[in-house]
C-alpha cells in the first residue's frame, strides 16, 4: 500500500508538470499575439502610406481615392485619422476619450488608463466598462488617433491636439 506523502508527491508533481505546460502555452500565445499586432500596425502603415500616395496623385486619381475612402469611412464608426480632420467627425463617446487624453497633455500628465479614463467620465470601475472603453481606445489607436506607448497606456497621437485635431 503506498504512502500518504507518496501519493500527496505524485500530485504535486503532476500538478506542478501541468501549471509548467500552461506556463508555455502561454509564453506562446503570448509571443504569437505580439506577432500578429506588429503584422496588424504593419499593415495599417501601408494602408496609410498608400492612401497618402494615392491622395497626392493626379486630380482625377484623387477623386477616385477621396469617394473610395468616403466610401469606406461612411460604414466606419471611427474614420482614420489625418491632417485636417476635426475631433468633431467622431461619435460622443470617442469625442470624450480624445478629449480626456488632449486635457492630460494639454496638463503634461502623461498616459491615460482605461480604470483612469472610467473614474474621470464618472462610471463605475468595473471590468465591464472598462473593457468597453478599452475596446474604443484600441479602435482609436487602429485609426490613428491615439496611441499606445504601453501596454494598457493611451495618449494622443502626434498631430491630433494641435489646431487639425480641434473639436
Amino acid at each position: 500500500m503506498p504512502s500518504v506523502v507518496g501519493l500527496l508527491e505524485r500530485h504535486e508533481v503532476a500538478a506542478r508538470r501541468r501549471v509548467d505546460g500552461l506556463r508555455e502555452e502561454a509564453d506562446r500565445i503570448h509571443a504569437e499575439l505580439a506577432e500578429a499586432e506588429q503584422e496588424w500596425r504593419e499593415w495599417s502603415v501601408a494602408r496609410r502610406r498608400v492612401d497618402a500616395v494615392l491622395a497626392s496623385g493626379g486630380d482625377d486619381q484623387a477623386e477616385a481615392s477621396q469617394s473610395s475612402r468616403d466610401a469606406v469611412q461612411s460604414r466606419s464608426q471611427v474614420p482614420v485619422w489625418r491632417e485636417g480632420l476635426a475631433r468633431s467627425v467622431l461619435s460622443v463617446d470617442y469625442q470624450r476619450i480624445v478629449q480626456a487624453l488632449a486635457d492630460r497633455s494639454r496638463l503634461r500628465q502623461g498616459p491615460l488608463t482605461c480604470q483612469e479614463m472610467a473614474a474621470v467620465f464618472g462610471m463605475d470601475v468595473v471590468p465591464a466598462r472598462v473593457e468597453a472603453l478599452r475596446a474604443k481606445a484600441k479602435r482609436l489607436v487602429a485609426r490613428g488617433w491615439l496611441t499606445e506607448p504601453s501596454p494598457g497606456r493611451f495618449t494622443l497621437a502626434k498631430g491630433v491636439a494641435g489646431p487639425a485635431g480641434g473639436s
